[in-house]
């Protein structure tokens, strides 16, 4: 009897498991905080350089020809080379001179950033977005170190120590003496944020039974959502930087009693060969569900034999890449991965470009996330294919059609970011369902896990996409346009698998070509 049999008889998805679900969805919230919290404190406030420093302590000066009027702060503001005039005329930059008197930064919309705080402007901006890399490279490094751990050691253990991680590094990030800590710290925070996203997910996938999984997925993606909409409002409120991160992440130290409510996942218990707690917590499940029932010796054998064929059919990373239509699709579901985390986190990261007001478009983008994801319900059953190759086509086209908006109608630049958002958001909850359907189950784990991946690449270079702007502005929402477009492109060479077996082996993907290749040869003969 296999494990899903058993979720079968006790409930699938009964008040056990939506129990279960409450307590993974409430993390989900602050974990949105901790992914996005860097469009407040990291933002750029409006700022220029202060003509001198007055040694007596009286209030510095400022360039008269740079400030029009108090409420007015100029576009530019980067220290221009000595002797302009002449630097012009001879087509060289010359020497750049420093800011001799610091900077000033309007307090109107934040009251600090890290930027304003250490000064990351200029010649310092690409500091800000490294920042924000090395996070999402802590997301890297957390999915490959708690995604081997989880498995040694269980999905609880790793979730409780994650949580406990994010709510230390969280509130130390708040108190950093640097930007060095600071960076560091939040380096942590990932890493802690990677060990809760994944497991959770897994632990709430190994007791929910099959048909449920999907509708389960999307619930949690939901909360994640909540926590993007409600960030717009916490950052509202607290407008200075460090006391906005204590805020996000203080409340953490309150999932403690998670140590009494969050269960153990039965499914690792028996495949670690731990029956009697599993069997334990089954009963419990099947009990709150309504479906006691007693234990049966014919269960205990369950993972027997899988594990005896498991031991016989062993594969690794390198089968997804070693026959033809296999690397093919491979190589198409990891760019897909690629690309929609790309363009997801580089949309979402900086909405501060689309000339609205920040909270408030913050709020429209989290508010986005809720269609996007429960859209994909109606449109997966009829095709994965063309459900994933029409929203990445209606992302891409509506990041493209940024570019040709002027700077001044903030407004429909922001609607076309929206729609783009809107499709890359579903198309990230489609790749979820796609990718483990389009792999054979004797290498799914290993092809899920390396697109996994691909995606936290994708994180980690989406804020330094920003630095494009340097070559022309409009270079970032041009790879936002074009990279989906691709994706979609790519997306025509790949199988349908909307109602269809799974294929369960290499020979499932390859013999079908075989198959075809061998009846066009007779047909020919």
């Amino acid at each position: 009897m296999h494990f899903d049999e058993i979720l079968h008889v006790i409930g699938g998805f009964g008040k056990f498991q939506k129990i279960l679900y409450v307590w993974i969805c409430l993390p989900q919230v602050f974990l949105a905080f901790h992914m996005l919290v860097s469009i407040f404190t990291g933002a750029v406030p409006p700022h220029l350089c202060r003509t001198k420093q007055p040694p007596d302590g009286s209030p510095a000066s400022f360039n008269s020809s740079l400030m029009i009027s108090p409420s007015i702060w100029p576009e530019v503001t980067c220290p221009v080379p000595f002797n302009q005039s002449a630097a012009v005329a001879s087509g060289d930059g010359g020497p750049s001179m420093s800011c001799q008197g610091g900077w000033e930064y309007s307090t109107e919309t934040f009251q600090s950033t890290t930027v304003s705080e250490w000064n990351l402007v200029c010649d310092m901006a690409s500091l800000n977005y490294m920042s924000s890399s090395i996070y999402m490279f802590g997301l890297l490094v957390g999915a490959a170190l708690f995604g081997c751990l989880a498995d040694k050691y269980g999905r609880r253990n790793i979730i409780l120590i994650s949580l406990a991680m994010q709510a230390i590094f969280g509130v130390g990030a708040a108190y950093a003496p640097n930007f060095h800590i600071y960076t560091s710290l939040r380096f942590m925070v990932g890493m802690s944020v990677s060990g809760v996203i994944m497991n959770a997910f897994v632990l709430g996938t190994e007791w929910t039974g099959s048909k449920q999984r999907m509708l389960a997925g999307i619930i949690t993606d939901y909360s994640f959502g909540v926590g993007y909409i409600l960030l717009a409002g916490v950052a509202y409120l607290i407008r200075d930087w460090r006391t906005l991160q204590l805020a996000i992440s203080a409340p953490g130290f309150l999932f403690i009693f998670y140590i009494w409510v969050l269960p153990k996942s039965a499914r690792w218990l028996m495949a670690n060969n731990r029956k009697e707690e599993a069997w334990e917590l089954i009963q419990k499940a099947a009990l709150m569900n309504g479906k006691p029932f007693t234990l049966d010796p014919e269960m205990c054998q369950v993972y027997k034999s899988e594990g005896k064929t498991e031991v016989k059919k062993k594969h690794s990373v390198f089968d997804l890449v070693q026959t033809p239509r296999m690397r093919q699709q491979s190589l198409i579901v990891f760019y897909l991965w690629f690309v929609n985390i790309l363009v997801y986190y580089g949309l979402s990261l900086n909405i501060s470009d689309f000339g609205m007001n920040i909270y408030l478009t913050q709020m429209i983008f989290g508010l986005v996330e809720m269609p996007a994801r429960t859209i994909t319900l109606f449109t997966l059953n009829r095709s994965r294919k063309f459900s994933q190759l029409a929203f990445l086509l209606v992302g891409g086209t509506a990041c493209l059609l940024t570019i040709f908006v002027p700077s001044n109608l903030s407004v429909i630049k922001t609607v076309l970011a929206m729609i783009g958002k809107f499709g890359v958001t579903a198309s990230l909850s489609i790749i979820y369902v796609y990718s483990a359907e389009v792999f054979p189950t004797v290498i799914r784990q290993n092809g899920i896990g390396i697109g996994s991946m691909f995606a936290r690449f994708g994180g980690v270079l989406a804020p330094m996409m920003y630095l494009l702007k340097g070559i022309s502005p409009q270079a970032p929402m041009i790879l936002c346009g074009l990279l989906p477009l691709l994706g979609a492109g790519l997306t025509m060479l790949l199988p349908e698998t909307a109602n269809k077996p799974l294929p369960d082996t290499i020979e499932d993907i390859e013999g079908s070509r075989l198959r075809e290749d061998d009846a066009a040869g007779i047909f020919l003969s």
